[in-house]
């Protein structure tokens, strides 16, 4: 791999453009989401602040995302269907941090979208080393983008969690991208992902804890729609044998946090759409973590799985599968300590209290700094 100096310096400049507008826009966002009524009030448990919050924040990301992509990207006919998905997906966020949609027509509105990408030429063409017929290959790529769009967005449950998450999966795959270089699809996917990690960047300093403003659904959903779009754009359409282990690994925990919440729901009797205080951030929560280190431990998690993604693209097929099964091994382990019988217990302490002991434990766990709305 040699890298053109040029190319390494667009890179840049596209992630400190991106960084630059997102992080000056956010403000003007917070005003403006204020004016509209764009305000995530804590109503139930599953809040983790307690006074009305600004949301709709993700309109900066997209700013800063779209400037900088428009100065230094190159639109080819998939890109063109990535970035009319992404509208899209931008317009139905805001709508509903504004006016709180319900979930089936954000769904359909959601797979309306991925539809658009996939019809432009954006999917998956390999798994397991297997070319896939088209009628294969268009209804897993729309599955797999409606399914991390709403994956990201359940996540976004603590002060600047899916914002970071979702800069260290796309600073994953703009490393992967960067090893790939010259090749055309990976110098666009670079751009693209070089917009996406400034623009979070950008808008972490007024979300992380405690936050001034939300992302909302607005910036949740254009951050999973746009990771999952890229990731059939730029590595599905690469690899061989591994070629579906790496997105797995880049996007491992969103993934398995829906995963979990689908099938926990389903176990209840309950739609998979409905929403609970159930989610790995809560479970951490629950542990005794506070906001700031249950977020630092999602960062480091989302990066080791990053760092073994960028391992498994820069190894042979038989090291690659073999470090990939040492992974999923101690995910495993980790795993089991995040749902295992310290939570169980802690479950058990929690319904042998008094209903108003109970809630003053519940207030003590998720207690913060005050949130600043300035």
């Amino acid at each position: 791999m040699v890298l053109d100096p040029y190319f390494l310096y667009k890179i840049g400049l596209t992630l400190l453009v991106a960084a630059a507008i997102s992080f000056c826009t956010t403000p003007l966002i917070k005003l403006l989401a204020r004016k509209v009524g764009a305000m995530d009030v804590p109503k139930d448990e599953r809040r983790m602040h307690h006074r009305p919050i600004p949301r709709m924040g993700g309109l900066a990301i997209f700013l800063g995302f779209i400037v900088s992509f428009l100065i230094f990207g190159e639109i080819n006919r998939e890109i063109q269907g990535i970035l009319l998905g992404a509208v899209i997906i931008i317009i139905l966020g805001v709508l509903d941090d504004i006016l709180t949609l319900k979930a089936l027509p954000k769904f359909l509105v959601q797979l309306v979208a991925a539809v658009i990408v996939v019809l432009h030429g954006c999917c998956i063409e390999h798994f397991l080393g297997f070319s896939l017929p088209a009628w294969l290959s268009y209804p897993i790529s729309v599955i797999w983008i409606v399914a991390i769009t709403n994956a990201v967005n359940f996540i976004d449950g603590l002060d600047g969690l899916a914002a970071g998450v979702s800069a260290i999966s796309a600073g994953t795959m703009l490393v992967v991208a960067l090893l790939l270089v010259p090749d055309g699809t990976a110098m666009i996917s670079a751009i693209l992902l070089a917009g996406i990690v400034g623009a979070c960047i950008g808008f972490i300093p007024f979300n992380f804890n405690p936050a001034s403003i939300f992302m909302g659904d607005t910036g949740s959903t254009f951050l999973g729609f746009m990771l999952a779009s890229v990731s059939i754009f730029g590595l599905f359409k690469t690899y061989a044998v591994i070629s579906f282990a790496v997105p797995f690994l880049v996007l491992g925990l969103p993934i398995f946090d829906i995963c979990f919440a689908v099938i926990r729901r389903l176990a209840k009797g309950q739609s998979p759409m409905h929403a609970d205080r159930g989610h790995v951030h809560h479970r951490l929560i629950d542990m005794g973590f506070s906001q700031k280190q249950a977020v630092a431990i999602s960062y480091l998690l989302s990066a080791i799985l990053g760092l073994s993604a960028v391992v498994l693209t820069d190894r042979g097929e038989i090291q690659a599968l073999i470090f990939l099964a040492a992974v999923v091994v101690v995910g495993a382990i980790g795993v089991g300590l995040i749902f295992g019988k310290r939570h169980q217990l802690k479950e058990s302490e929690s319904d042998s209290l008094p209903q108003s002991d109970e809630s003053e434990q519940t207030r003590d766990t998720q207690r913060e700094e005050p949130h600043d709305e300035n």
